[in-house]
């Protein structure tokens, strides 16, 4: 370049001659003509492509074996060094470096290019991925909701224990209500539990559940052609970025739900983030897509799986492959089992008999000890051995009330069912109130339900029971004597005469 420079200068400036030039550095005269034509070297440039005599009949067979890679899974597509082995049998003489560099200038030149597209205010777009979290002591893999806002790129992320329906309906519920308002559209992938076929373009025959969802919240739905996850780019980024920001260290917490105030309060922190090409917060521009937002319906969406089922005689009831009890009264009745994110709920006729924490895994079951106690107040001998209690840890005064109570007992199995009567309790009152009313009977020395439950009533209840003369004033003319003991204890005497 500097001697480029050089030439130019002499030329141009100071008036040295063409031949001089030619003479003092013995180039050609074409290449003087290049430098003063051109302020810097313009490259070699070939007028046509170079031949190549040996690889270029062989290119519309890369070409063919390349589009029909295509369809193929990503995993079992052609490598460089596979397509140089197939053409070397039909025919190739050349190396395999001419193969690699051809391979790769095609894909190159085949890539999608794509139009950047202007994101309207109010519509959002929602993705799932997958994140290991350690719950519990537990490293376990999770399932990552992320519904994100192009306009403002607001974001808001949740983690369920897997991709169900619940987890849909309640992800969106959560965001709903933290975004104040629901998003004019939203954009889904072809998730099964929300497309259960495709029609073809863009028709959708829609699951029962989304329908559900959408009837309720009343958003305009877009689905994404198969294959083509671009089409709702800006989720899909964010989902990259929310498990990079967010799950990154791998997180250790009690529960889910403690991860998901530890999201929500990063997504809050988020808003206010002014990105690349914005001018404003995040903040200030979701006021602008909340201005485009739906009103959320006064009515809360009940997000639950329903299931009609019977109770067996062990008095359980499965749901989602696992087993909830109820209490014995209504085995082998039809019951409704209504999941939830959270929990499971039974209903007979309309009314709720049970609620479990719900069981994500396979094959298990969930007791509640108070379902099984009026079987065993008719099996007190069952008490020890039955399955539904092992476990149940109840505070020390009651096994002190139980050993009490059978001492006092002399009929071999009373006391035991008089303990679990006293524990039948517990189907009306909580154990707190009851283990206070169970250490007032032992400081009392009332060993009996009926003692234990007059402990349970408030002292408003026990003015209730009390005779009052209002309305009855004929009674206050009314004169009972005083008991004589002495007479009782004659007629007890004269009893023993006889």
């Amino acid at each position: 370049m500097e001697q480029w420079a050089a030439i130019r200068r002499q030329v141009l400036v100071e008036g040295v001659s063409k031949r001089q030039v030619l003479r003092e550095t013995g180039m050609h005269w074409r290449t003087l003509e290049k430098i003063l034509s051109h302020s810097e070297p313009p490259g070699y440039q070939f007028r046509q492509p170079r031949r190549k005599p040996k690889l270029g009949p062989f290119l519309p067979r890369i070409r063919q074996i390349l589009k029909a890679d295509k369809a193929m899974p990503r995993k079992q597509r052609h490598t460089a060094k596979r397509i140089f082995e197939r053409l070397r049998d039909e025919g190739y003489t050349g190396g395999y470096t001419q193969v690699k560099a051809a391979v790769r200038a095609i894909k190159e030149r085949s890539r999608e290019v794509f139009v950047p597209l202007a994101h309207r205010r109010g519509e959002a777009q929602v993705d799932f991925g997958y994140a290991l979290a350690k719950v519990g002591g537990v490293l376990r893999k999770v399932v990552v909701f992320v519904l994100a806002l192009p306009h403002s790129d607001a974001l808001f992320v949740q983690v369920f224990e897997r991709l169900c329906l619940e987890a849909f309906w309640e992800g969106h519920r959560r965001a709903f209500a933290w975004l104040g308002g629901v998003p004019c559209r939203l954009t889904y992938d072809n998730e099964s539990i929300l497309v259960s076929k495709v029609l073809g373009g863009r028709e959708r025959k829609l699951t029962d559940g989304f329908l559900k969802f959408q009837s309720h919240y009343l958003f305009a739905e877009h689905f994404c052609r198969v294959g083509r996850p671009n089409e709702k780019g800006v989720v899909e980024g964010t989902v990259k970025y929310a498990r990079l920001s967010f799950l990154v260290p791998v997180p250790q917490v009690v529960d889910l739900e403690e991860l998901n105030a530890e999201l929500v309060a990063r997504c809050t922190d988020e808003l206010g983030r002014t990105l690349r090409g914005k001018g404003a917060t995040k903040a200030t521009l979701l006021e602008e897509d909340r201005a485009a937002f739906l009103p959320v319906p006064p009515a809360v969406f009940d997000g639950c799986r329903r299931e009609s089922t019977t109770a067996s005689s062990l008095s359980l009831v499965r749901f989602d492959t696992n087993d909830y009890s109820v209490p014995v009264r209504y085995d082998h009745h039809p019951v409704l089992a209504k999941g939830y994110v959270d929990r499971v709920e039974v209903c007979f006729e309309g009314k709720r008999i049970a609620t479990h924490e719900r069981l994500w895994g396979k094959e298990g079951v969930s007791f509640e000890p108070v379902h099984y106690l009026a079987l065993l107040e008719h099996k007190p001998g069952a008490l020890d051995h039955a399955r539904p209690l092992e476990g149940w840890e109840l505070p020390e005064c009651f096994a002190v009330l139980r050993r009490r109570i059978e001492a006092a007992e002399e009929r071999e199995g009373e006391g035991t069912r008089e303990y679990i009567q006293v524990l039948r309790l517990l189907e009306e009152h909580p154990l707190r109130a009851l283990r206070r009313a169970v250490e007032k009977a032992l400081r009392a020395g009332a060993l009996t339900r009926d003692a234990i439950a007059q402990w349970l009533l408030p002292r408003e209840d026990w003015r209730a029971t009390a005779f009052r003369l209002d309305g009855r004033e004929h009674l206050r003319h009314v004169r009972v004597a005083q008991t004589d003991v002495a007479a009782y204890a004659a007629l007890l005497a004269l009893g023993g005469a006889r």
